[in-house]
């Protein structure tokens, strides 16, 4: 009599089965392993280009910060230039007003007036002349300020003190007065004559 078994058969095929289980979990585990190694690479190439992009981009900032600097630099000298520019033709303006000045005080002032002090001050745009002297007497400062008001170079004086001093045994008035120069007939002088 033949005896068949049939327990092996089952097993082998649960063997078998078993087998290509494992061999599909491997290959599963190893292309899962692929594939994680493959987006590591690829994750890691991204981010070693971003931060070569990163690195150029602090490289051109650098850059422009240097000639940002250089530009901030070429502004203040060049307000430095046009400030120092303003100031020369402010004196370039008022360089002959000095002498017209002079001039005028010295055709203005009548007899028995003598000028201690000239003092010029300036407000903006208007200039401010401050006269202290001594008078023989206080109708030679008053001919002395319709004489500075006549002028063209000269306007609105007017009196801040007058009061009695003896001076080498005479008895003088010392005054003080402001007036203001005009610039129009400043200008006029200033202009290239034909």
């Amino acid at each position: 009599m033949i005896r068949i078994n049939l327990l092996p058969h089952r097993e082998r095929k649960r063997e078998a089965l078993r087998r290509q289980i494992a061999i599909l979990a491997g290959m599963t585990a190893g292309l899962g392993l692929v594939i994680i190694f493959a987006v590591h690479v690829a994750i890691n190439s991204r981010i070693d280009y971003q931060n070569e992009r990163n690195n150029y981009l602090k490289q051109q900032i650098a850059i422009l910060d240097h000639q940002i600097e250089d530009i901030r630099k070429l502004k203040e000298q060049t307000r430095a230039l046009l400030a120092r520019k303003q100031v020369v033709e402010k004196l370039q303006d008022n360089r002959a007003e000095a002498v017209h000045l002079m001039d005028q005080l010295a055709k203005r002032v009548p007899e028995g007036i003598y000028l201690r002090s000239l003092q010029e001050e300036s407000q903006g745009k208007i200039t401010k002349i401050h006269l202290t002297g001594y008078a023989q007497s206080n109708a030679r400062v008053s001919t002395l300020m319709r004489s500075l008001d006549d002028s063209q170079w000269m306007a609105s004086p007017s009196l801040v003190e007058i009061h009695s001093v003896t001076v080498n045994s005479q008895r003088l008035s010392e005054f003080s007065l402001f007036l203001n120069l005009t610039h129009k007939a400043a200008a006029a002088a200033n202009a290239p004559k034909n």
